[in-house]
């Protein structure tokens, strides 16, 4: 739970207005800091309406003629993306059944559909391109190809995207107009969105020094970049796309995928010949033409970082905007090309590279120190004594307040889980067994930990291992999955410390991950970055490695993607001939279904079904639309709520006592708010003889703001209890029971338990949606010191018959996963479906997502 914050006094020169709440200081900003004003510019009265959003009627679809032709060509262009020639195919399906009736479809065919789309005013920003050419002196013979090149950039203006950002009213509600500082009670710092940091504070401060900046909002630039390779298999297909988002967008908005990011370029990218790879100019003007493309791009935005832009918030009304260039998230060979920093050398501090993590503290690099090295010192001493190449120029050095070494973010995906978890820890693991074992036992146990993996039991969004680690191309993606499952599979086969460097690894990750840090998340993250760096010599004293000056893991002491949707999709789509230009105009187009959709949506365009004569089913009520697990939902903030699946079904249970089991169920619904209720009595209990409606599923909405999740931080899942899942063997997940406070829990009055059935029954004039539970006792009221996870394991009663009874499902907090505690010992190959009737107690996953290590 989030702690109570206060917040501390205005930031704005001459105002020294203090607030205890948040909602004071935010009412206070928008209504003297971040002043509304009209499309000129001019302040305006602060409590006045925003002006319309559209001058259209709410009938209006143009270009669509009705909202079937929108909603279909969202569908088959954005959802499905379906290929021309299959769009084509299903229009003609369509026709045919609609030639009986003398109609025709939305669309003739996939051209179009394409026109009608290309048609939309909205999301127009045009893409633009620029060439780029060595303009230095070239040999009298043999030129290197790169030397002759000519380099296309391709880009969309980034202060058109910000306006389009900014004018989203889907982000009304979830946007900061100004910086500011939480505080706990216990007057501690309290960082829930980028706007709560200092780097937006201080800025702020230095904007605010001009007074015609005064009532102005601020908004940092994102900027992110990353070469991708789309296709393996055919080469030449790399591409360098650009990303931008704006910071005053909450966590939560941008983690629903709102459109917050938005593609704006493709970098190009200079080839040469492996002759020339390691040529000095080559990989000087590689730099340059890499620092001169960022800078024409954010061209446009330069003259509104000093002075304001007047420009359309999501609440519809028009404020005076000064932009900054922010944080550039990007890996590591990036972040070296941007701040002119040699390869081992880390760009954010001066540490030396042979001693990254030394035992003294590093100073940060700054611009202004940068400049004098370059200034005092030869151009060898600048690139020996500190990794400076002196004759490049980061882009940053062309735009007001703006500092590449500051700027610089890692990419925690790539540089960080992938990085520092699988080519760092996970290989260092084998080679560690190799050393220590030899080539045939340890390929032995590697084949078991394969297995342990491979044996874990299925959970909502946790991907499947069906052969362990053993694959061969490995994603940012695989590496995040990998880590939910790793650690307890090797326990039991490498040393404590190997485990604790694990555990303090992943614990690491997660908690800079959360939603909201607060100081003392920070000390717990200084914490586990010690330990990290105490256990990790395991791996120096045994030979497997022998350093530790590796700048993926050296960048997690500085740390105190919309890729698929913008490149790897759109590239799925085009011919794979020349696809650079069918990737620009499919990216354009899908802006302009996005930007559509917020647009009629606003004018109340798309409430309902299209189809407004359907049939309505008689739905019970209480009950959940099955969904694919792990979904986001929008909708209002609940901690936790839970409800049967819609369709019923008919099945065996083998519960003979299952009839005393519900007596006692209804006794004990009866007197819950009874604070001294009568005792049980089977003899003089009513006996229930109804009907019981089974289930195979109940939906688990909870408030899991850290992980992907709708706006109001909300996420569902299904926690199953069926006898064939997927046509295949059984599945009963296992949960989390909320047994309130009073309740001897370390898990803060949670319990475990797993779920043998979900049903449901009428008693007189109340319905009871249930489940029959098999409970979990933990092992150890303390996590387990190695593995920071909890132990739990399956209870029975006296004469070991397994400890059943039925709740209510109100009492469900959520879906829990399980691990088994393997212990030293090799396993057979477990179908995952056995994992839980196989071993004698379980690890409570702490890692199977970002709210589980919140509760767990």
């Amino acid at each position: 739970m989030a702690p109570a914050v206060t917040r501390l006094v205005c930031r704005f020169p001459n105002c020294n207005r203090v607030f205890k709440n948040k909602s004071g200081l935010t009412q206070h900003t928008h209504a003297k800091h971040g002043l509304k004003c009209d499309a000129n510019g001019a302040f305006i009265d602060q409590d006045a309406p925003p002006p319309p959003h559209t001058d259209a009627p709410p009938t209006n679809w143009t270009p669509y003629d009705n909202r079937v032709e929108f909603e279909t060509a969202e569908f088959l262009f954005t959802r499905n993306q379906m290929s021309a020639r299959q769009i084509d195919t299903l229009l003609d399906l369509w026709a045919a059944t609609l030639i009986k009736h003398n109609d025709t479809p939305p669309f003739a065919n996939h051209r179009d559909m394409y026109a009608t789309i290309d048609a939309t005013p909205l999301g127009d920003t045009p893409w633009k391109s620029f060439t780029l050419c060595y303009n230095g002196a070239k040999p009298e013979q043999d030129v290197p190809p790169w030397m002759d090149g000519q380099y296309d950039v391709w880009y969309r203006d980034p202060l058109e995207m910000t306006r389009g950002i900014l004018a989203n009213c889907d982000f009304d509600g979830g946007i900061e107009y100004s910086p500011y500082r939480d505080y706990t009670t216990e007057d501690k710092r309290y960082w829930k969105n980028f706007m709560s940091g200092d780097w937006a504070w201080n800025q702020a401060d230095v904007i605010a020094q001009n007074e015609e900046n005064h009532g102005s909002t601020f908004v940092p630039l994102i900027i992110g970049s990353d070469k991708t390779v789309v296709s393996v298999a055919t080469g030449q297909t790399e591409y360098h796309p650009l990303y931008l988002s704006i910071r005053n967008i909450h966590n939560s908005v941008q983690r629903a995928h709102r459109n917050g990011v938005v593609l704006i370029g493709f970098l190009a990218i200079p080839k040469s010949t492996k002759e020339h790879n390691d040529d000095i100019k080559y990989r000087n003007f590689r730099r340059q033409l890499f620092q001169r493309s960022l800078a024409k791009i954010f061209e446009s935005v330069k003259p509104f970082m000093e002075n304001f832009d007047v420009t359309r918030f999501p609440d519809g009304h028009y404020r005076r905007t000064v932009y900054s260039l922010g944080p550039y998230i990007a890996d590591y060979p990036e972040q070296i090309l941007l701040s002119g920093i040699m390869q081992n050398w880390c760009p954010r501090c001066l540490g030396n590279r042979k001693d990254l993590d030394g035992t003294q503290p590093c100073l940060h690099r700054r611009k202004a120190h940068t400049e004098l090295l370059i200034e005092q010192l030869t151009y060898k001493q600048a690139w020996e004594q500190y990794g400076i190449i002196a004759d490049l120029v980061p882009f940053t050095n062309d735009f007001p307040r703006a500092d590449i070494h500051e700027l610089l973010s890692p990419d925690i995906l790539h540089q960080i889980i992938k990085g520092t978890f699988k080519d760092h820890l996970v290989d260092w693991v084998g080679e560690y067994l190799l050393v220590t074992h030899g080539t045939r036992h340890a390929a032995e146990i590697m084949d078991d930990i394969d297995r342990r993996i491979a044996a874990v039991a299925p959970f909502a969004g946790l991907r499947r291992f069906p052969d362990g680690r053993g694959f061969q191309q490995w994603t940012g993606d695989d590496s995040k999955a990998l880590m939910k499952v790793y650690l307890a599979a090797i326990e039991g086969h490498v040393p404590q410390d190997v485990v604790c460097t694990f555990s303090a690894f992943l614990e690491f990750c997660y908690i800079v991950r959360r939603e909201a840090l607060t100081e003392d998340d920070l000390v717990k993250l200084q914490d586990a970055l010690d330990r990290f760096h105490q256990y990790r010599e395991i791996f120096k004293t045994t030979g497997v490695v022998s350093t530790f000056s590796l700048l993926r893991q050296h960048s997690l002491c500085h740390y105190i993607s919309k890729h698929i949707k913008a490149v790897k999709e759109p590239w799925r789509q085009s011919s794979r001939f020349n696809a650079l230009g069918q990737m620009l105009l499919t990216n354009q187009r899908l802006d302009k279904l996005a930007a559509a959709r917020v647009d009629f949506e606003a004018c109340g365009m798309l409430h309902g079904s299209c189809h407004h004569g359907r049939l309505r089913i008689h739905e019970p009520q209480n009950q959940s639309i099955e969904v694919d697990a792990g979904e986001i939902i929008d909708g209002p903030t609940v901690e936790s709520h839970v409800e049967l699946a819609l369709t019923p079904h008919i099945l065996e249970l083998d519960l003979p006592h299952l009839p005393f089991m519900i007596q006692e169920f209804i006794h004990d619904q009866h007197y819950s708010d009874d604070p001294n209720p009568p005792e049980f009595d089977p003899a003089t209990a009513q006996v229930f003889l109804g009907k019981l409606t089974l289930f195979n599923s109940a939906a688990a909405s909870f408030h899991a703001p850290s992980d992907l999740s709708g706006t109001g931080g909300m996420r569902c899942e299904h926690i199953r209890a069926t006898p064939s899942w997927r046509t295949g063997e059984p599945r009963h997940d296992c949960i989390f029971i909320n047994m309130g406070v009073d309740f001897d829990s370390p898990m803060n009055g949670l319990a475990v338990a797993r779920v043998l059935c979900f049903f449901s029954f009428n008693y007189r004039t109340s319905y009871y949606p249930c489940a029959i539970v098999h409970w979990y006792s933990y092992v150890h009221k303390e996590r387990d010191p190695d593995t920071g996870m909890y132990v739990v394991a399956p209870t029975t009663t006296g004469d070991d018959v397994p400890d059943v009874s039925i709740i209510h499902i109100d009492c469900i907090f959520r879906a829990a996963h399980l691990i088994p505690v393997y212990g030293p010992d090799f396993i057979p190959k477990i179908s995952p479906h056995d994992s839980y009737d196989m071993f004698n107690s379980y690890y409570v996953n702490r890692y199977a997502d970002h709210h589980a290590f919140e509760i767990a």
